[in-house]
């Protein structure tokens, strides 16, 4: 079986563990729910989407954000809401390709893009609590697809916006270092493409076993200590 299009999502939960992606993305048996934070979000993400690029008031229960979006809608530049963009690897060389194209390898969804002139920048909204654990890999990559993209940019300002903690992590990235990420992610990816191949999803214990996890016949899975 052929590495299927992947994303940040995707390869973070083979990294967390593979039994738990097999579940999830290739036997479907943990079919996606939607939870109370993942509907916060979703909603969050749409408010700042319609806002920004409809003009469209901020709901009410959302007016702790109305500072941050102004200020962002203030900012010079093409405004792209909600991109949805792809990577293709054609003859050795990986390409900027339709979201839905057939030989996509790479998917992300950019929360918000501007460009102007050289410089880009991507905004990711954040609704988590805190920043501790913040993981600018997705911007990376996001990078990566802008670079390709928009051939003209040379330089990317990347910033994780934790909506309800006011905190904002930034990274930025040029344009002669725009596939460092890949070489990061070279080793889990290999192995997600040798689990497909053989069918080996080895479960990786971790923390979120005793309580979080939904592959209830894993040997780690909490549930079964009792």
């Amino acid at each position: 079986m052929a590495l299927p299009a992947w994303s940040y999502s995707s390869i973070s939960t083979y990294i967390q563990c593979p039994r738990k992606y097999q579940a999830e993305k290739v036997t479907k048996e943990v079919p996606y729910q939607d939870t109370e934070a993942t509907l916060y979000g979703k909603a969050v993400h749409l408010a700042a989407e319609e806002f920004i690029r409809d003009g469209k008031p901020i709901p009410p229960q959302f007016a702790y954000m109305q500072p941050i979006l102004d200020k962002l809608v203030a900012m010079p530049g093409e405004k792209h809401c909600e991109m949805k963009v792809g990577l293709a690897k054609r003859d050795g060389q990986l390409v900027s390709c339709d979201f839905f194209a057939d030989d996509v390898w790479f998917r992300g969804i950019a929360d918000l893009i501007i460009i102007q002139g050289d410089v880009a920048r991507i905004i990711d909204y954040k609704t988590g609590k805190s920043a501790k654990y913040a993981d600018t890999k997705q911007l990376a990559l996001m990078a990566a697809c802008v670079f390709l993209m928009y051939p003209e940019v040379k330089t990317i300002k990347a910033i994780l916006l934790f909506v309800v903690s006011k905190e904002v992590v930034k990274d930025e990235y040029t344009y002669n270092r725009r596939f460092d990420i890949f070489a990061k992610l070279d080793t889990p990816l290999r192995q997600m493409e040798s689990s497909y191949t053989t069918g080996v999803w080895n479960p990786k214990p971790n923390g979120l076993c005793s309580k979080w996890c939904k592959v209830v016949d894993c040997a780690h899975n909490g549930g079964n200590n009792y």
